[in-house]
């Protein structure tokens, strides 16, 4: 479910979305079995005098999912205390304007629902239950908001939607056309059909109140400075299952009026009031068409009068994907973090001169992050060489970091270097960049493994931040590439675009032109022992790429899409082959074109041991896309193995069955890889 996930979704992904390798590693790196021992900072809240911060800590230690624990920091001890108890879980902290409350989510004492406590951690009081949905809703911004005088809290639940019963009966009818739920619930297959809407908790009496009703959903919830209106991000299209479109409403809280600010084709995510009630600001796109799961466009921060009018794209200074934008205190300035080459940073773009400047813009990813006064920020960051860790910046001062959570696993463990490297691509258009973690234990003599791991997307990057699985590859003394293949993020608006209307076409060729200057320019890779995996997009241009080229010795394709007309159909967000090809699959002859670039018509050629991996209720990428290529595969004659996991959706997120895979992945590999120094070369490629 939504809301019961988002506490844990900050670092959860340098982890579960891949094959590291199986126990048994070298003890100087790390092992499979490992990640169940590592913790990574969540969420990240400044108190308003910035003397304290609520953060979350992500844990992996129980069977099933990671999940989320609530901590306060005070800043001038450096101390952290547990808000709750030992077997409570808890997240997305908030703090009253007066700082003498933070409302948190929790589940505790059998209530699940919203929570508030003292500053230290005592007195937690328990609100107002609150139910979320599987629904597909994608750009969900802040789900509680205080009121400006701290006596009140508004909250984002859910009711019933008019198609609840019928979809739940026994037959169970149909009617929606976004019938299943969001990507990674792997519980259920089917919507629950519930409807997010705004209600209102009073602190004192404790008495709830539901603001919004309808067959509609509304989130990103932000309360205004005057107390008066409480804004909201809703999709009001009359087709809107089939058609994905954000707009930003504002609803008077004393009689209930609800007036519209913005009437786009395109979306307008997380907005949020100026601390002087003057501007709104918010992230948003240009184009009509925008996905629900993912989008090509680079979503940049926009700035609007509070009426609406003089809607400016501020971000547009900056020609890469931004995210969630934040307030400074003083409301004369934005902050929003940016992807860059692969790293994550935060930027701080006064309004006045429109003039970024970089807060934090060292090697890595900022994760979850919050502004306090006189400029104070904590924020979340994962470096090349840890999980996310918490860190405090003030002035100009360099940041310090608060916490070393997981000490007791890297101390005396050594780590992959990782390089990057950038190379011309085949149709000379692009200079691509590609990252290599090197492998513990080289010698001038040795050779080693190479694993080309592919991301997902095709609308996302890999970096140089630290990655669980690469570095238990480099543990194992396997290197790993990572290539940034046209279509990823972080390098521009044309370079994402450039694979529209081409899939499984030159960014596939970028990946192989990626392993073509890695084994020249680094002579100790062995081209004999080379593997391929990916997930979502990288498993379908695994599944590909075994069907162009058999350089690679064994693959592993995780959620990999065969065959786009198929998936076309099945998946939860039926928008996104238009997007990507800029129209239906019915019309012209795209049809033909989109089985002429599926893997599943090009399968006599796949000649790869491949080990197909799955959730089993994944509606991103239904399973049937691995049951099509595994049946395929066994009919060329090629060898194949399917592994589908239960309880799961899109990638894998329980932390035992990702070291399930961990150890599948390497035992696959080594049944594959000729023994060092026995092999004959048979590999000329590339």
């Amino acid at each position: 479910m939504r809301r019961a996930s988002r506490s844990v979704a900050v670092g959860v992904s340098l982890a579960v979305f891949a094959c590291a390798l199986a126990s048994g590693s070298s003890a100087q790196g790390l092992a499979s079995a490992d990640l169940s021992r590592f913790r990574s900072v969540g969420s990240v809240a400044l108190s308003p005098d910035a003397h304290r911060v609520a953060y979350t800590v992500v844990m992996r230690d129980r069977p099933g999912r990671p999940y989320g624990q609530l901590w306060l920091m005070d800043l001038a001890t450096q101390r952290s205390s547990r808000v709750g108890g030992d077997k409570d879980s808890g997240g997305s902290p908030l703090w009253s304007p007066d700082g003498k409350w933070l409302a948190f989510d929790d589940n505790q004492g059998g209530k699940s629902g919203l929570f508030v406590a003292r500053p230290d951690g005592s007195e937690i009081t328990f609100l107002a239950s609150s139910k979320g949905t599987n629904s597909p809703l994608p750009g969900t911004g802040r789900e509680m908001t205080w009121s400006p005088d701290g006596k009140q809290i508004a909250f984002i639940s859910s009711t019933p939607g008019a198609e609840a019963a019928q979809a739940s009966g026994d037959p169970m009818v149909i009617t929606r056309y976004l019938y299943k739920p969001d990507a990674g619930e792997g519980m259920t297959r089917f919507n629950d059909n519930q409807r997010l809407h705004i209600f209102v908790v009073d602190l004192a009496s404790k008495q709830v109140r539901q603001l919004t009703h309808g067959e509609t959903d509304e989130h990103s919830i932000d309360w205004s400075p005057d107390g008066k209106e409480i804004l909201f991000v809703s999709n009001r299209e009359p087709n809107q299952d089939e058609f994905f479109n954000y707009d930003v409403f504002a609803r008077r809280v004393a009689d209930g009026s609800v007036r519209r600010l913005t009437a786009t084709e395109y979306n307008e995510y997380e907005p949020l009031w100026s601390p002087d009630g003057k501007h709104i600001v918010y992230r948003g796109t240009r184009r009509g068409l925008t996905d629900r799961e993912t989008t090509m466009e680079d979503t940049h921060v926009w700035v609007m009068n509070a009426d609406g009018s003089n809607r400016r794209e501020v971000g547009a200074v900056i020609d890469d994907r931004q995210g969630a934008p934040q307030w400074a205190p003083d409301s004369s300035s934005v902050y929003f973090t940016v992807q860059e080459r692969g790293s994550i940073h935060l930027v701080r773009l006064p309004l006045a001169t429109a003039k970024p400047e970089y807060v934090v813009n060292d090697i890595g990813a900022v994760g979850g992050w919050s502004v306090g006064k006189d400029g104070a920020l904590a924020y979340s960051f994962t470096s090349p060489r840890d999980m996310s860790e918490l860190y405090l910046k003030s002035g100009a001062t360099a940041p310090r970091r608060l916490t070393d959570l997981n000490a007791d696993i890297l101390k005396g463990t050594q780590l992959g270097e990782i390089e990057s490297f950038t190379f011309v691509s085949n149709d000379n258009k692009f200079e691509v960049e590609a990252f290599l973690t090197k492998p513990i234990g080289m010698t001038a003599g040795s050779k080693h493994p190479l694993i080309v791991n592919i991301h997902g997307g095709p609308h996302g990057q890999n970096g140089p931040t630290f990655n669980f699985k690469n570095q238990v590859y480099a543990a194992r003394g396997w290197a790993t590439l990572n290539v940034n293949f046209r279509g990823s993020t972080g390098y521009g608006q044309e370079f994402a675009d450039a694979v529209f209307g081409d899939q499984n076409g030159n960014e596939g060729q970028d990946v192989l032109y990626g392993v073509s200057a890695a084994v020249r320019r680094y002579l100790w890779i062995d081209r004999e022992r080379m593997g391929i995996e990916g997930v979502s997009y990288g498993g379908q241009l695994t599944d590909w790429l075994i069907t162009q080229t058999n350089e690679f010795k064994a693959a592993v394709p995780i959620a990999g899409i065969s065959n786009l007309i198929s998936y076309n159909y099945m998946t939860y967000y039926n928008q996104y082959e238009e997007m990507e090809f800029g129209q239906f699959l019915h019309q012209g002859n795209l049809m033909d074109f989109a089985w002429e670039r599926s893997a599943l018509k090009h399968v006599a050629a796949a000649h790869t041991p491949t080990m197909l991996m799955h959730g089993e209720n994944d509606n991103d990428v239904p399973i049937a896309e691995a049951e099509q290529f595994f049946i395929a595969l066994k009919d060329v004659g090629t060898e194949a193995i399917f592994v589908r996991y239960p309880r799961e959706g899109h990638g894998l997120s329980e932390t035992g069955h990702v070291i399930d895979s961990i150890d599948r992945c390497i035992a696959w590999y080594e049944k594959h890889f000729p023994k060092p120094g026995a092999e004959g070369i048979t590999n000329v490629q590339p």
